[in-house]
């Protein structure tokens, strides 16, 4: 018997611009989630009357309102508010879970298309479309016109959208609370034998309507987080100069780039706090510089080959929901991995 059921964890903070689009594309899937948990972090905007307008239509859409904190938190704040939601569920009820944000429109077979890559490919732990946002002259509500794709590989999840086996998802530890969470999961779930990826499909592309690093501050500052959340992940400075120099041509041409390898610099010489599992940062070191050389699909399938004794679908994890670390982001001791051979 196939095995269907899905609960979303969809935090959000004043996103009335777009939630509706989301929402209703929840509404339209082929195969609709068996619940929606939205997490209101705090909006000050229409979004709680969007919201409670949603839920008293659909009872398979529940609530969750937080405080208002002030500000939009990346990172640490999201996965914060995502928490406050998944402990409102049984996530053994499931059979998969997804981390969601409310600024996405999605084809009407997303979750369906999926779930069949996964059924097809057991050790397929996680498993994302790919996002593209909308151009300078596509400001239609069709978005016929021009769409960038945002700069993702075969090898990592995108994490506008995050779809787990819940046996994945416990045996990794959940999320962690800081910049590059949406990395480092990736990485653990590899060295526990696990494969994650995104699926390049057409019909599994979808609209991210805000671009990826802008939801906070500005593009430059977006960069600069994401180079910090290099430095805590435990990446190299071969590879992040290497990766500096790669992304120059990107939008935004140059400034994005740099200001990417300033935030890592920055980190790493006032020698803040990293990911606090060593044997997980010599894993993914390993990767990174076997993808210089072979690139990083080659580098991934290395990767998921040398840790495939690990996997172990049956296992049941330790997974509990820790206690919060508030927004300061500070640093985080990993659940216990293997090491890789």
């Amino acid at each position: 018997m196939t095995h269907r059921r899905y609960a979303i964890i969809a935090p959000g903070r004043n996103e009335a611009k777009f939630m509706r689009r989301t929402l209703d594309s929840l509404i339209a899937q082929s195969v609709r989630p068996a619940m929606v948990v939205v997490v209101d972090d705090g909006s000050t905007d229409e979004s709680p009357a969007i919201l409670a307008e949603y839920a008293a239509k659909h009872d398979w859409i529940r609530v969750v309102t937080r405080k208002d904190r002030g500000t939009r938190s990346v990172g640490p704040g999201v996965i914060e508010a995502f928490y406050a939601g998944l402990g409102t569920i049984k996530l053994d009820d499931y059979d998969y879970v997804c981390k969601l944000d409310l600024d996405l429109v999605l084809p009407q077979r997303y979750f369906e298309l999926l779930m069949q890559r996964m059924e097809a490919n057991p050790r397929l732990g996680c498993l994302s479309g790919r996002a593209y946002y909308p151009g300078p002259s596509n400001a239609a509500e069709d978005f016929a016109g021009e769409l960038i794709p945002e700069a993702i590989g075969d090898e990592v999840t995108v994490g506008a959208s995050k779809f787990y086996r819940v046996a994945c998802f416990k045996q990794i530890g959940g999320f962690v609370r800081q910049v590059m969470w949406d990395g480092i999961d990736c990485h653990r779930a590899r060295m526990l034998g696990w494969q994650v990826g995104s699926t390049p499909e057409p019909e599994a592309r979808f609209i991210h309507l805000r671009p990826m690093g802008s939801s906070h501050g500005n593009i430059w500052k977006g960069r600069k987080r994401h180079g910090f959340g290099q430095w805590f992940m435990g990446t190299g400075l071969l590879f992040m100069t290497a990766s500096a120099i790669y992304r120059l041509p990107r939008q935004p041409v140059f400034v994005g780039s740099l200001a990417i390898y300033l935030g890592y610099l920055e980190s790493m010489m006032k020698r803040l706090p990293r990911y606090g599992d060593a044997g997980f940062r010599r894993f993914l070191r390993r990767y990174q510089l076997e993808s210089l050389v072979l690139g990083k699909n080659r580098a991934a399938a290395r990767a998921e080959a040398r840790s495939s004794h690990h996997w172990n679908p049956n296992s049941p994890g330790e997974f509990e929901i820790p206690p919060s670390q508030g927004d300061a982001g500070r640093q985080i001791a990993a659940p216990s991995a293997p090491r890789s051979p």
